[in-house]
């Protein structure tokens, strides 16, 4: 396994409860506080959604444009669905039906649509309590639940290598009192009404093992789970963008796009 070390950029735990927003960043109230830390690439290694939280599989997609969102609708929705049963053994999954289109800064268009800046700070996008208020509003009616799960699925379009690629905290070394709660508020373009839920920043622990898959292709996926009912299975896992020592300065600059999904076993395996 090689390593690379580049800055982290945790937030700082002033006492005060952090928010920050989907668009308005200069609203943010979060207090950066970067740490250089060692990443590991973990490209050819194996990993578990359910021991480090995440996992590089192959996944070739039939949209042509995934910045047009009934193509996402239409055509991708299913795939996830269809790539989350065969990974994970669910019995059922309920997608969000809209990918997260986010752009590097290098692109000129990070700011150009809803939540498309690079996450530029370790967070994990949901609250435990959250993530259970999420997961109990869509499960299927009329079924008993035994187990469920949120993952979000990210895939590099624009190819390799990633100038501002993500990075992971293995979740076996998140202990728990530096996740920070805080106020997650999605501010959509066109006067929409504002709403917000709690999700986790992370502040800084040296214990923290952070990873990375390189060179990324469009035909590949990350998938990281971000809530979890089981106790005994990984709980979530802290990710940020990071600025990619690497990568060459004719390197593309990264353009995204992620879908969030919740699984749901009827049957503990």
């Amino acid at each position: 396994m090689t390593t690379l070390h580049a800055p982290i950029a945790y937030v700082k735990d002033t006492g005060d409860r952090p928010r920050y927003y989907a668009n308005a960043h200069e609203k943010d109230t979060i207090v950066l506080d970067p740490v250089e830390m060692e990443i590991t690439d973990m490209r050819g290694e194996s990993t578990s959604l359910d021991v480090e939280g995440c996992i590089l599989t192959r996944h070739r997609s039939e949209v042509a444009d995934f910045s047009d969102p009934e193509q996402i609708e239409l055509i991708h929705a299913a795939e996830i669905t269809a790539l989350l049963k065969q990974v994970t053994g669910c019995d059922e999954v309920v997608v969000t039906p809209r990918g997260i289109l986010r752009f590097s800064e290098k692109t000129g268009q990070t700011g150009s649509s809803d939540n498309s800046h690079p996450a530029r700070f370790a967070h994990v996008d949901v609250s435990a309590p959250t993530g259970a208020e999420f997961r109990a509003r869509s499960a299927p009616q009329g079924r008993a639940i035994a187990r469920s799960a949120q993952f979000n699925v990210w895939r590099a379009i624009s190819g390799a290598p990633q100038d501002v690629p993500l990075a992971l905290c293995d979740t076996r070394s998140v202990k728990g009192p530096e996740l920070i709660r805080a106020d997650a508020i999605f501010d959509p373009p066109g006067g929409a009404p504002e709403f917000s839920f709690e999700g986790y920043v992370v502040a800084h622990d040296t214990g923290h093992r952070w990873l990375w898959f390189s060179d990324m292709t469009p035909d590949e996926v990350i998938i990281f789970k971000t809530s979890e009912s089981d106790p005994e299975r990984a709980q979530c896992i802290p990710h940020v963008a990071f600025d990619n020592p690497l990568a060459p300065p004719d390197s593309p600059p990264r353009v995204s796009v992620e879908m969030r999904a919740t699984c749901y076993w009827y049957a503990l395996p």
